[in-house]
């Protein structure tokens, strides 16, 4: 029998070594042993799956931007190439995330008993995100079909959230992240996602002494991202409706600045890797993972917009 800790060392010492597609795979054999998995676990499988994932969207991005430069060239051999290599990366984006998504309906969501709101909400987030990855790739019925469960997803985990975990929960103000982050880049519905986001923001803002230690710089973290999403979006619909604010922008004090930048030769954001003593949380430590955060608003062609990141 597969000793479930050996498994779980496995997967930490992938993680150090940045080879996340072993990391994944122990992971997966973790879950498939369908019992529960702790926080650690869950974050563990998350952290591989992203990461893995995450290498598929960010080469999707920059081969599609190659497609569409080189078929205004008119090279027909070279854009043949280019689009057979875009198909070959969609398929593997399409294979991880399937793998995700039956690992979550056999085992992580069927095994959630009534109480469990908080892995209930952390793995429908979950779902929705991955069905969201394959909508950035798919076209036609099939983008209809992944998109229509994605919001399914989300409009779930969000309900179970809104009832039973503060509006401070990293997971909670994460998955408000990621469904306004779905009705901006997937539904093309700017104003949907930014009263999604502001609510979010603004319900949190409410009873942020309320916080604990532990929680606090999780929660502001995300909190500064969904602000930084309403300050790209609504200055995008000012730019759209010449020039008139519709949005009024929360506030939040500024994060101490944390000096790192994406490494993305295209990109100039900044993304804050700062650790707290005793190591870094979650949210922390996959903020710097890859160069995939960012936190102004200059577009970056590996993520458009910021989004929650486990």
């Amino acid at each position: 029998m597969v000793d479930r800790e050996q498994l779980v060392q496995k997967a930490r010492l992938a993680e150090q070594a940045e080879r996340y597609d072993d990391m994944a795979a122990a992971m997966k054999n973790v879950t498939e042993l369908n019992e529960p998995l702790s926080n650690e676990e869950r974050n563990l499988l998350s952290v591989a799956y992203k990461n893995v994932v995450g290498a598929r969207r960010s080469s999707w991005r920059v081969i599609s931007s190659i497609e569409q430069k080189t078929s205004a060239d008119g090279n027909e051999k070279k854009i043949e190439m280019v689009r057979a290599y875009r198909e070959k990366i969609e398929k593997e984006l399409e294979a991880v995330c399937q793998d995700v998504l039956s690992l979550l309906d056999n085992y992580l969501i069927k095994n959630c008993s009534e109480t469990q709101y908080e892995s209930k909400v952390f793995y429908l987030k979950m779902k929705g995100d991955y069905y969201r990855y394959l909508a950035e790739v798919a076209t036609g019925e099939k983008r209809a079909t992944v998109v229509e469960s994605s919001e399914k997803a989300y409009s779930e985990a969000h309900e179970i959230s809104k009832e039973h975990m503060q509006p401070t929960h990293p997971i909670r103000l994460g998955l408000a992240l990621n469904y306004s982050v779905f009705y901006y880049e997937i539904q093309n519905a700017p104003e949907q996602a930014c009263h999604l986001a502001k609510t979010a923001f603004d319900d949190a803002i409410a009873e942020l002494d309320t916080l604990n230690e532990d929680s606090y710089k999780d929660s502001t973290l995300i909190m500064q991202l969904l602000r930084d999403n309403l300050t790209l979006w609504t200055s995008d619909q000012q730019d759209d409706d010449g020039g008139e604010e519709n949005i009024p922008l929360p506030k939040l004090p500024q994060l101490p600045p944390q000096g790192s930048h994406c490494r993305h030769p295209l990109c100039t954001g900044a993304f804050p890797t700062a650790p707290r003593a005793g190591g870094r949380s979650w949210v922390e430590k996959l903020w710097g993972q890859r160069g995939v955060w960012r936190r102004s608003v200059v577009q970056c062609v590996k993520i458009q917009v910021l989004e929650a990141y486990w």
